[in-house]
């Protein structure tokens, strides 16, 4: 337990403050050459900076079932983007935390099944950017349409939901849906219960497509000559061919579109950061003294790869898909050091346990992640030695995989065809050229075999049978037996509420 949460009477306030699909390296204090995030510089100053941060199934449900149940994805069931179903797990971090006597609020995109299941919130207020299943409408939605100022739709740009494209945002900045999370934010600040401490989840459908900055800050990075030209590897001519496909995940762009993006993108990122800035300003103004016994956590569900190596989207095990961002602030109180920048890899499973362990709470016995208190606290020795990741489906069966890295080195098999990829992160972080084929390699890629083999050996997963990796010409499993019991719950909970 930390230093600063000893006395129940100080245990934190904590906000979750998430982003979807932003890469890791799309940060200031992570030396980004353009993107500038000022109020996020300040967070990591406060506290500390993770720079090797992965999602281990990059993309937005099995990412966010991490972060809400603590487990491994084989535990939670989702190993790629699959499963709308209800499902009742053994613990939730909102749960855990209401149960704890916080007050609990989940902002913006949740990106749960069934849109409105709760998963141990006391309440929500939603954007859901285009998903609608049956019936729903989210908050957001239903507050623009009350609150436009002409005839026009929030999506009249007509950039689609996982395209390259990009262009200013038609809207005015106060109706734009970044905008919109941060007030709906601040309006928690302002009403949540002052005798109870409180933990909001504040997730950011941004910078994810449309790449729709608000006119001031899509202005900021189209003629920036800093925004630097996507990484293109020696190993990726095979997704080069140029489609017209506006929402192709793979494809050669120009330098114009591609710079266009990477405007609109990077444009969002700092209007995301500015509306950080307000809610983090409106919390010390309204309350000092509760800002400043408030944990903050910043990171995201996975990231975007911006056309590096011809890819957009995420899914992929490459830094740009797989890598992200991972900052703490800690309250004043705290004794830990500022400033720190540490290297031990880290997960999106390790959130809970974390913010539980700041609670002073009992992390359940459900729970894989690890907590980063004793990391910031100096305590390194029996930290995991990597993390493993995979996408069992990514766009189409063939490019399906796995990976293994500790920050440093990655090894990446696509399970479907035995095709593998290393590369040396310390020497090429942008994955330029793969080693797979080096003779010198072969002791370390026999090394990261075996450790992909185990994994999956004691999962139960038929990738991995007696220490060797087996490919699966016609695809690997999606949804863990794990998933099954958790719906199987979830049906049971259901239909004995439903009799009350």
């Amino acid at each position: 337990m930390s230093s600063g949460t000893t006395d129940q009477a100080k245990r934190p306030n904590i906000i979750l403050v998430m982003t979807d699909q932003q890469r890791g390296d799309c940060l200031g204090c992570d030396g980004h050459p353009a993107v500038e995030t000022p109020y996020l510089d300040g967070v990591a100053e406060r506290g500390a900076r993770f720079t090797h941060a992965y999602s281990s199934v990059p993309s937005c449900t099995p990412a966010r079932s991490g972060i809400l149940t603590g487990m491994d994805q084989w535990n939670h069931g989702r190993l790629t983007m699959a499963g709308g179903d209800a499902l009742e797990f053994p613990a939730t971090l909102p749960g855990e935390l209401a149960k704890a006597g916080y007050h609990t609020q989940g902002v913006g995109k949740m990106h749960f099944a069934p849109q409105r299941r709760l998963y141990g919130f006391h309440n929500m207020v939603l954007d859901e950017s285009s998903r609608r299943i049956g019936d729903f409408v989210s908050d957001y939605h239903e507050w623009f349409d009350e609150h436009k100022e002409g005839s026009y739709g929030y999506r009249d740009h007509s950039i689609d939901w996982n395209s390259w494209m990009a262009r200013p945002s038609h809207l005015p900045e106060h109706l734009h849906p970044t905008y919109w999370t941060a007030s709906e934010g601040i309006r928690f600040i302002a009403h949540r219960d002052p005798t109870r401490p409180f933990f909001m989840w504040l997730s950011f459908a941004r910078p994810h497509s449309p790449y729709d900055a608000p006119h001031p800050y899509f202005d900021m990075y189209i003629n920036n000559p800093d925004i630097p030209q996507p990484h293109i590897g020696d190993w990726c001519e095979e997704y080069g061919q140029p489609t017209a496909d506006v929402n192709a995940p793979w494809t050669r762009r120009s330098d114009s579109e591609v710079h266009r993006a990477r405007a609109g993108y990077y444009g969002n990122i700092t209007f995301i950061d500015h509306q950080i800035g307000r809610v983090l300003y409106e919390l010390r103004m309204r309350d000092r003294e509760a800002y400043e016994n408030t944990l903050v956590i910043f990171t995201a569900d996975h990231g975007d790869m911006m056309g590096d190596h011809y890819m957009w989207r995420k899914t992929y095990a490459f830094e740009g898909s797989a890598r992200i961002p991972f900052l703490m602030q800690f309250p004043a109180h705290w004794s830990e050091s500022r400033k720190q920048v540490l290297d031990q890899p880290v997960e999106l499973r390790d959130i809970m346990p974390t913010l539980l362990d700041a609670a002073g709470t009992e992390i359940p016995d459900s729970v894989d992640g690890k907590s980063l208190l004793p990391l910031v606290r100096g305590e390194t020795g029996g930290w995991r030695e990597f993390v493993q990741g995979e996408h069992t489906h990514c766009y189409n069966v063939e490019y399906g995989m796995q990976y293994v890295t500790d920050g440093r080195e990655k090894y990446i098999w696509f399970h479907h065809t035995g095709r593998e990829l290393l590369f040396n992160l310390f020497k090429d972080p942008a994955e330029l050229h793969d080693l797979s084929g080096d003779v010198s390699a072969k002791p370390r890629i026999e090394l990261w075999r075996r450790r992909l083999a185990e994994i999956n050996e004691n999962r139960g997963d038929p990738r991995g049978q007696n220490g060797q990796l087996v490919p699966q010409p016609e695809g690997a499993i999606t949804l863990t037996p794990n998933y099954y019991k958790w719906k199987e719950r979830a049906d049971v909970e259901i239909e004995r509420l439903r009799r009350l």
